[in-house]
C-alpha cells in the first residue's frame, strides 16, 4: 500500500451496504484476526424485524467480538457493532452509540447516510468509511461528509459488487481514497494503525 495511503490514528471504521453486501462481509470478516485499536460499525439495510440472524451469523464467522447494540452502548476498540433493524444508528461524543426511530431515509432505517454523517461529526480524521454493494444511493452523501471531515473513504470495486449501483454512484459523486475488491478491503483493515 502506498505510503500516503497508510491510515493511522483511526478510532472507527464504519461499513455501509445493502443488497449483496453480506456476501462481501462474509469474504472479509472471517479472515480479519484483530482490530488494531479501532472498532468496526456495520450499517446494513435489513428487514424491519427483531431478527438477530445477521449478528449471529457475523459472530459465528468472525474471531472478533461482536457486541450487541442497544441505546447508549459504549463503543470499545477491538469490537464489531451491527446496527439493529428499524433504528438509525448515531454516534455520541462520549464514545457511545445511540438509536433513533425518526423517519426512514432513502427508504431505509438504518440509513447509511445518517450513520456516516453522525460518525463524521464525532470522529473526523479518525474515521474510515467503507461502502459496499447495494442498489440505491444511500451512503454517497455520508461518504462526502466523512471526506469533508478529514476521514478516509473506500468504495467496493463495482466490478466485484453483486449490486454495483451503490458503489458506482459513490465513485461518481465522491472522490474515494480507495476503490477496492474484497481482498483489498481485508488488507486495508489489517493495515490500519500499524504504522
Amino acid at each position: 500500500m502506498e505510503e500516503d495511503k497508510v491510515i493511522s490514528n483511526c478510532k472507527v471504521v464504519i461499513i455501509g451496504g445493502s443488497a449483496g453486501s453480506l456476501n462481501a462481509l462474509m469474504q472479509i470478516l472471517p479472515d480479519l484476526s484483530q482490530l488494531n485499536g479501532f472498532a468496526i460499525v456495520i450499517v446494513l439495510h435489513r428487514k424491519s424485524t427483531d431478527d438477530q440472524t445477521l449478528e449471529e451469523l457475523i459472530a459465528l464467522k468472525s474471531s472478533i467480538s461482536v457486541k450487541p447494540v442497544e441505546d447508549k452502548v459504549p463503543l470499545v476498540a477491538g469490537s464489531i457493532y451491527i446496527a439493529p433493524s428499524n433504528y438509525h444508528l448515531l454516534f455520541e461524543r462520549n464514545d457511545t452509540l445511540s438509536l433513533d426511530i425518526s423517519e426512514k431515509i432513502n427508504y431505509s432505517r438504518p440509513s447509511i447516510d445518517v450513520s456516516f454523517e453522525s460518525a463524521s461529526e464525532i470522529y473526523g480524521e479518525a474515521l474510515v468509511g467503507i461502502l459496499l454493494s447495494g442498489s440505491n444511493t444511500d451512503g454517497t452523501i455520508g461518504l462526502k461528509a466523512i471526506k469533508a471531515a478529514g476521514g478516509k473513504i473506500a468504495v467496493q470495486n463495482p466490478t466485484v459488487a453483486e449490486m454495483p449501483f451503490m458503489p458506482n454512484n459513490a465513485i461518481l459523486y465522491t472522490d474515494p481514497d480507495f476503490v477496492l475488491d474484497n481482498q483489498e478491503i481485508l488488507q486495508l483493515l489489517g493495515a490500519i494503525n500499524t504504522k
